[in-house]
């Protein structure tokens, strides 16, 4: 039976171009999931959007002297081209810009407001004396007062993941003008945060299988200092408007409350698109739905307690997360990548050295799924050329080279060995072993099982030796070498969530991917001479170039 499976991907601020990090830490793990679900036979809806409201994009807007929509027209259509690019395969790509997402955003609001779940406060922001105007949060840097790190910014600290108040900051400073801001009183509305501590705390308690560095996370936020009260607007002129005047003007909702909401408007939207305004319901109104969220381990309090407070408080029926999958960081030299800081390649950077599949691979064999993990152009040439091109890339070539050769199409196959059918059980195995691996979202160990799958069949033709015996044998060498390409038809599923290009090449050679699990490749099939599925990186001239 289909299982609808919503697949929510982190928005992107469009605030600048994003780095490999980026799209290691959540865009790529959702695609390869997503592909993976899609093959089983799953109902999957996966979306994202643009955050084009972020207080980044209003700073950049300001420091090049352009409007905050001229940065989010160039960042935006920049994102979209590169996930063409790299292959993701989305459902709806959105942003938060839409008026259909203000009028989600503005139910939401309005929904919580009346059921008693935010209410308006009187508190001391910070107000530069120089630029004369109040600061949104991102507008605010200082010392973290948990870690110490100097560059926090006034909504949270890079380094250790902790929200914060701006008023939390040891030595806070303005963005605009570099001078010590002074606390001011101003009205907000602020979200009852405090109200769902209990019951976050009792969605949180029965979840199995979730990472240890999110629930441990989460669980001792709850346990040591429970959900606090939080302001949801802010003294802005760019934003989703309040359904509300009672604040007065030059008053917006905060980007952390309405982001999270773009994955209920984008499902929303998609559903519009298709025709049939009421499809959303079928992954949010739906207990044998399953939700998982792509983020980076930055946004995991906002995914696993933020969010699901504002669900409670929004609509008691409405499905919960059931899976945050948070990655740690991939840091480039020991360096933590970031945007705002140009630490590590941008994703064209990345796109304009290495193939997609190429790039596509290298990451996904280097997910920071349990641990922070350190990359280098140097690591996704050696990964490339000695693990895709040398195993995988070079198998298929040979075997296809070696049929067309011999042969000109997929030779008859009867008279298989019981060495001949352990090659494919092993495959067929593994592809078992890879289909548990993805459905935990273990992409990493899954890629690893699939590359195990293409060494089998590798030690299976050194074994055999094909080549030799097409001289003595040549019935027998068409039996070696069909059993070897009925397993590389095997092997390809494997791969096929993480290398869309190639599984498309071989499939216009093979037929297309019907399910997870291996057919066999018709006898009589025409097997042309092939072309290299992927290309071998030049290391000495990428480093020349370095």
């Amino acid at each position: 039976m289909s299982t609808p499976v919503l697949v929510a991907v982190a928005w992107p601020y469009a605030s600048g171009s994003r780095h490999l990090g980026h799209l290691a830490g959540a865009y790529l793990p959702a695609d390869v999931f997503a592909r993976h679900q899609r093959m089983v036979g799953n109902d999957v809806l996966m979306v994202s959007g643009s955050d084009v409201h972020g207080t980044p994009i209003t700073v950049r807007a300001d420091a090049e002297g352009v409007t905050a929509q001229d940065i989010v027209d160039r960042y935006h259509g920049e994102f979209v081209r590169q996930w063409d690019e790299i292959g993701l395969q989305w459902d709806l790509y959105t942003t938060t810009g839409t008026d259909h997402h203000a009028r989600v955003t503005q139910e939401m609001f309005l929904k919580q407001l009346e059921q008693g779940f935010i209410d308006k406060r009187t508190s001391k922001q910070f107000f530069d004396p120089e630029a004369d105007r109040f600061l949104p949060d991102r507008y605010i840097e200082g010392a973290c007062p948990h870690c110490g790190y100097g560059e926090a910014r006034g909504d949270q600290c890079d380094t250790c993941g902790r929200t914060l108040d701006a008023t939390d900051l040891i030595d806070p400073r303005s963005k605009i003008s570099g001078a010590a801001p002074e606390l001011r009183p101003t009205e907000h509305f602020y979200f009852r945060y405090s109200d769902f501590t209990e019951r976050v705390g009792e969605f949180l308690a029965d979840k199995q299988g979730w990472r240890n560095h999110v629930l441990n996370f989460v669980k001792s936020w709850i346990n040591e200092e429970g959900l606090l009260d939080r302001a949801i607007t802010r003294d802005l002129d760019w934003g989703v408007e309040l359904p509300v005047d009672d604040l007065g003007p030059g008053k917006r909702i905060y980007v952390w409350y309405d982001a999270v909401i773009g994955y209920l408007s984008a499902s929303q939207e998609w559903a519009q698109r298709q025709g049939d305004d009421e499809r959303w319901r079928h992954w949010w109104h739906n207990d044998d739905s399953r939700h998982v969220y792509f983020i980076g381990k930055d946004n995991i309090p906002f995914h696993c307690l933020f969010w699901p407070a504002q669900l409670m408080g929004y609509d008691p029926e409405i499905h919960l997360p059931d899976d945050v999958p948070a990655n740690q960081y991939i840091t480039f030299k020991g360096g933590k990548a970031s945007a705002s800081r140009g630490v590590g390649l941008t994703i064209q950077e990345g796109l304009d050295i290495f193939q997609a599949d190429g790039l596509r691979y290298a990451l996904a064999a280097s997910f920071p799924e349990q641990a922070d993990t350190d990359i280098s152009i140097e690591e996704i040439a050696r990964r490339i050329n000695e693990e895709l091109v040398a195993t995988w890339g070079n198998l298929v070539n040979r075997v296809l080279s070696m049929v067309n050769k011999n042969f000109g199409e997929q030779p008859s196959v009867q008279g298989r060995t019981e060495a001949d059918h352990a090659v494919l059980t092993t495959v067929d195995e593994l592809l078992t072993t890879a289909n548990s691996q993805l459905e935990r979202v273990e992409l990493k160990a899954a890629l690893r099982t699939a590359m195990e799958a293409a060494q089998a069949v590798n030690a299976y033709l050194n074994a055999t030796e094909p080549w030799k015996v097409a001289k003595e044998d040549p019935q027998r060498a068409g039996v070696l070498l069909g059993t070897a390409l009925d397993a590389i038809n095997g092997v390809r599923i494997g791969f096929a969530p993480f290398l869309p290009f190639s599984t498309e090449a071989l499939s216009e050679i093979l037929g297309p991917i019907e399910g997870w699990s291996r057919v066999p490749v018709p006898t009589g099939t025409p097997i042309a001479k092939p072309t290299p599925i992927f290309t071998k990186v030049d290391v000495e001239a990428l480093l020349a170039e370095d």
